[in-house]
């Protein structure tokens, strides 16, 4: 990997389209990319990204992707590149539905319905977005995790540290080590480090590789846990993502998340994602892992 393309704002935006943009194979079959990142398995967004991008190349260009609906079957393996099979479903008048299954050494690793529809004018209404402080007055988290860096186990010390390609800045009391409970809540602003070159599918995907983010955190606040302590089991179960205006990931976005049950080893979250003039953009559930071994 090149390590200006790792830590450049540019090169790691660029770096991710690349991740992003699948190979076709043949008709309905395409590899996804491979990123190491020193983990081991991949990151559930990445595989959620990559499969709508292959789903994107099953349906006429007039259609745009409004719902994905995927279930983490397998951990990932970070080392392996990932074969997605688009499934055509149906086509109706205005909607298109497609089946990605996502496969690495022939066994499915995710299995994700996604729906397609032309675009129209209807009946609207939205939430309104939270109150809270604009992000030029909020600390870059990367800034946090710096300064706590020293704190974390040594195994996880260079992932907890590598820069990344969103810029993330918390509204919520957070801390990277967390260890005290907070309500199930937080408010955080994204956007990509740099200009994203891609058209509209390009910024659709990548929403879907950041709503992974934080989103499984949530659930976890009330219990004063972080994935970085020891005896902490997370993953993600499901995710589902609607999206309902159109995005662009390098202006600022704001993700509004809750968390209103937790147990039985699981936690749920939900999500709203707004720009910043207050339209929401798309709205996220996922369901996850939450263990304390130990």
């Amino acid at each position: 990997m090149d390590e200006k393309r790792a830590t450049d704002p540019s090169g790691m935006i660029a770096q991710l389209e690349d991740l992003l943009t699948v190979e076709e194979l043949d008709r309905d079959l395409y590899r996804g990319r491979r990123q190491p990142e020193g983990r081991g398995r991949v990151f559930g967004g990445q595989v959620i990204a990559q499969a709508l991008m292959a789903g994107v190349q099953a349906v006429d260009p007039d259609r745009v992707p409004h719902s994905l609906h995927a279930y983490f079957m397998r951990p990932g393996d970070e080392e392996l590149p990932i074969i997605l099979r688009v499934n055509r479903d149906y086509d109706g008048g205005s909607f298109s539905t497609r089946r990605i299954i996502a496969f690495q050494k022939g066994e499915p690793i995710l299995n994700m319905a996604a729906s397609f529809q032309k675009r129209e004018e209807g009946l609207s209404h939205q939430d309104a977005m939270p109150d809270v402080p604009p992000p030029e007055t909020l600390t870059p988290e990367a800034e946090l995790r710096l300064k706590v860096a020293d704190q974390v186990p040594e195994r996880l010390r260079d992932f907890f540290t590598r820069p990344r390609p969103f810029d993330i800045r918390h509204a919520s009391p957070w801390t990277p080590l967390e260890g005290e409970a907070h309500p199930p809540v937080q408010n955080v602003w994204f956007r990509a480090q740099a200009p994203v070159k891609g058209g509209p599918d390009m910024h659709r995907a990548m929403l879907a590789w950041a709503s992974d983010m934080m989103l499984l955190g949530t659930g976890m606040r009330p219990h004063g846990l972080s994935w970085v302590q020891p005896g902490v089991q997370t993953a993600s179960l499901d995710h589902a993502l609607w999206f309902h205006d159109d995005v662009r990931v390098d202006d600022w976005l704001l993700y509004a998340m809750d968390s209103p049950w937790g147990g039985r080893g699981r936690g749920f979250n939900r999500g709203k994602i707004f720009a910043r003039d207050g339209r929401l953009i798309a709205s996220v559930t996922q369901e996850g892992l939450m263990r304390r071994r130990g």
